[in-house]
């Protein structure tokens, strides 16, 4: 099943719009993020996956495919591990994409699964006030 989560990201003070999809299919377990994602981007595999099974939820031995669009621009920082997590919930079935729909993610998220601060959330919350999703 294929999932979509609404994401933003910075280039210096200016932030804009990242789709996060998370395609979960069956086959070998194992998670791409595609999208040019930096180091810590790729990382979020790790931090995301914890965080899930710390939260009570289930991560499933699928495939999961994971796109940050627009591919043309690189992706850094830990931004993204809540728009990810809600988009794999959403791909396997453990939540509704309709709880998602006309909010922006962004978070890191701790092993446990809370919610850390990121930087530049007050650029990326003027972003998500100007333009609608």
């Amino acid at each position: 099943m294929l999932a979509s989560v609404r994401s933003a990201a910075l280039v210096g003070i200016d932030a804009y719009d990242v789709t996060v999809e998370v395609d979960a299919t069956a086959g070998l377990p194992q998670w791409t993020v595609v999208g040019l994602p930096a180091g810590s981007v790729r990382e979020s595999r790790e931090r995301v996956g914890a965080a899930l099974g710390n939260s009570g939820f289930a991560v499933p031995p699928r495939k999961l495919t994971i796109n940050l669009a627009p591919a043309d621009v690189k992706k850094e920082g830990t931004a993204f591990d809540l728009p990810i997590a809600l988009a794999i919930l959403i791909a396997t079935g453990q939540l509704t994409p309709a709880s998602v729909a006309n909010f922006l993610f962004v978070g890191e998220l701790g092993l446990d699964g809370s919610l850390r601060s990121i930087r530049g959330s007050l650029c990326i919350a003027r972003h998500a006030a100007r333009v609608p999703g």
